[in-house]
């Protein structure tokens, strides 16, 4: 953990879900931090995968890189192009 600055924070619990997470540490010999972090990052994983799927790959299409709008629209013209340039040498 060295140079990895953590944070602290306090949550309030009513018993039954302190009973249940104090009764979990101890069956899984895990501490009560690390069960929290780990379900906390489960959640965030969860809540992740509902984006929808083009804010999920928006990445990775067409415009973000190249950053021409028209790719789908005019790819035929653009293939014939490629295959004159090649066949013309």
């Amino acid at each position: 953990m060295k140079g990895r600055k953590e944070n602290m924070l306090n949550v309030r619990l009513d018993n039954d879900t302190n009973q249940k997470l104090t009764e979990y540490s101890e069956q899984h010999g895990s501490s009560k931090s690390a069960i929290v972090k780990e379900a906390l990052a489960m959640y965030f994983n969860k809540e992740q995968s509902k984006q929808l799927p083009f804010a999920l790959g928006s990445d990775l299409f067409g415009t973000a890189k190249s950053g021409k709008a028209d790719l789908s629209a005019t790819y035929k013209s653009k293939v014939k192009s490629k295959l004159r340039e090649k066949h013309t040498h």
